[in-house]
This record gives C-alpha cells, structure tokens and sequence, in this order.
C-alpha cells in the first residue's frame, strides 16, 4: 500500500512538473490530467465518492481549458518533452 501511494505521489508530482515546464498546450494538458488522476487516487483510498466527483469535474474543466488553448496555439509542429528547452525548464523548475 506504501508503494502504490508512492507511485501516485510521484505521477502527481511529474504531472505539475510536465504542465510547468512544457510550452506546448498538448503535453500540459496530458500532464493535467495525469496531475488530477493521481491526486484524485490519493483521495481514493479513503473518501471514494468524492475522488470520483472530483475526477469529472477536473476533467470536464480540463477539457473545456485543452480546447481553448489548441484553438489559440494550433502549431503544426510542437514542442516535445525531448527538446532541449523543455529539459532545460524542467531541470531548472526540479
């Protein structure tokens, strides 16, 4: 049980990591939602109905705030965690 909170603590921790240092509104929506899934499964292990209500509110909201940003930034090529300046935001946020 120590591990599976460990593992969440860390997908939670990586998601704000990857919505921070990423430019690009695909990735960051990708790391929202592993954000709110592994904060919502913390919740989980104790108040079950609340985790579930919190998962389809974040991620109603969660997608209505991906599609506005695409439609803003609708780049044909965009940024990847692999670039060079997504690593280098990332090691400095870390």
């Amino acid at each position: 049980m120590i591990e599976f909170v460990l593992f969440l603590g860390l997908c939670f921790v990586l998601g704000g990591l990857s919505v921070a240092s990423n430019p690009s509104p695909y990735y960051g929506a990708l790391g929202l939602v592993v954000g709110a899934v592994a904060g919502c499964g913390w919740l989980s292990l104790g108040v079950s109905f609340v985790s579930l209500v919190l998962v389809m509110v974040y991620l109603g909201g969660m997608l209505v705030v991906f599609v506005y940003s695409v439609s803003l930034a609708a780049d044909p090529y965009p940024e990847a965690w692999a670039n060079w300046s997504v690593v280098g935001y990332g090691l400095g946020i870390g």
